[in-house]
């Protein structure tokens, strides 16, 4: 008899779930929640019918103070940390504490489609000071992985994600963009403001990018983005699509109606490739792009 779900299987398991003390929660390739059972929704003090992404999950925990604890002064950097590693492997195990005094072992498992599922039980009874310990190991990792300033991958981070989508079946792209006339912004406007236009370029790559994809800071002005699933055509919209949705005037600290771009080298990875090659190509194709003017995309 064929390992199959049927569409008896199907009700069953579902009747499971909603019986059972597991969390279950399924969300899709734009990370928002398709089903929850009762379990997670009441952990993470959800409606029956609500249906947020799990951005606004998070962000909704945070102002609340419910969920998981979220320790930070700042969210928006904790959230580039945490998207630049979430549904980036095809399964992962990770540790959450929660406001009621819970503390959670979590799965995501992802499929080829970019739905992920998440499922998490009580690991409450395991002893204090393994539970410490433990957490201090969790954000030394965390910590070993993030751009400090901007929440991002790091670039041994995004590099490592480079060399895992070389080692993966289909088409993927490779992207650096870098922000136009930085030392200039640094020099009219002081460091501090530079660093909050490094931040907003992070926050406004976040946005328009799909969770499976990766985006890091390569140190400096200069951010990689690691398109999985892609052909160069479709990249090359989606660069194109980024640097236009820059033109409109931006407020950043105290500068209202304050202009940048950026440009950008773009290469598909080839059979053969390695990091190294890839990453020559894009910068490559950086290089004409800051010769041919500025704030374009070129291909390599």
């Amino acid at each position: 008899m064929p390992n199959t779900l049927h569409a008896d299987h199907i009700r069953q398991l579902q009747t499971l779930y909603q019986d059972s003390e597991l969390l279950v929660a399924l969300f899709d390739a734009n990370d928002t929640l398709r089903y929850a059972n009762p379990a997670f929704r009441q952990t993470y003090h959800l409606t029956e019918t609500a249906m947020p992404t799990w951005v606004q999950l998070m962000r909704d925990n945070y102002r609340q103070q419910t969920g998981t604890i979220i320790h930070t002064s700042d969210f928006d950097t904790w959230l580039g940390s945490a998207l630049s590693r979430r549904g980036k492997q095809r399964y992962r195990m990770l540790e959450s504490d929660l406001h009621d005094g819970r503390w959670l072992m979590m799965t995501e498992t992802v499929n080829e489609a970019g739905w992920m599922l998440c499922t998490a039980v009580d690991i409450s009874s395991l002893a204090e000071g393994k539970r410490s310990l433990r957490t201090a190991r969790d954000q030394a990792l965390r910590a070993a992985s993030t751009d400090e300033l901007t929440g991002l991958s790091n670039r041994r981070h995004i590099l490592a994600q480079l060399d895992a989508q070389l080692a993966r079946p289909g088409t993927h792209c490779v992207a650096i963009l870098d922000i136009d006339f930085f030392k200039r912004i640094n020099d009219n406007h002081g460091h501090p403001f530079g660093d909050q236009v490094l931040m907003d370029f992070a926050r406004y790559l976040q946005s328009q990018l799909r969770r499976s994809d990766g985006i890091g800071r390569l140190g400096g002005e200069e951010f990689m983005l690691v398109l999985t699933d892609t052909q160069a055509a479709q990249a090359s919209l989606l660069m194109h699509h980024l640097l236009s949705g820059l033109h409109p005037p931006r407020t950043i600290g105290a500068q209202v109606d304050f202009h940048y771009s950026c440009s950008g080298g773009l290469t598909q990875l080839q059979p053969g490739d390695s990091v190294q090659s890839a990453y020559h190509r894009a910068d490559a194709a950086l290089y004409r792009a800051k010769q041919h003017g500025r704030n374009r995309i070129e291909l390599g």
